[in-house]
């Protein structure tokens, strides 16, 4: 588990996630403009009881939310399938 990974997983912890995997994908897009300034691509599926009732853009706030700054730099881009537990 590299750094941003671990501090992605830190601040997803308010989520109360009952299951998270985070691949980074940002070798997939060496040379891409959000690369050569440093942030990085991500894909995460995140399952929480907190979604429950949310719609998917209420959920990806939500996720937004607890990266918080993360979001300014060092991630570029985020793929995110938020789901409740009834959905898994």
């Amino acid at each position: 588990m590299n750094n941003i990974d671990a501090v992605m997983r830190e601040r997803l912890a308010a989520l109360e996630p009952l299951s998270l995997e985070i691949r980074d994908d940002s070798v997939r897009h060496a040379g891409h403009a959000g690369s050569r300034a440093g942030g990085g691509h991500f894909v995460m599926t995140i399952v929480s009881a907190q979604f429950a009732g949310k719609r998917i853009m209420e959920r990806h706030r939500m996720v937004y939310d607890a990266l918080g700054t993360l979001m300014q730099r060092e991630i570029h881009a985020l793929s995110i399938d938020a789901k409740t537990p009834e959905e898994t």
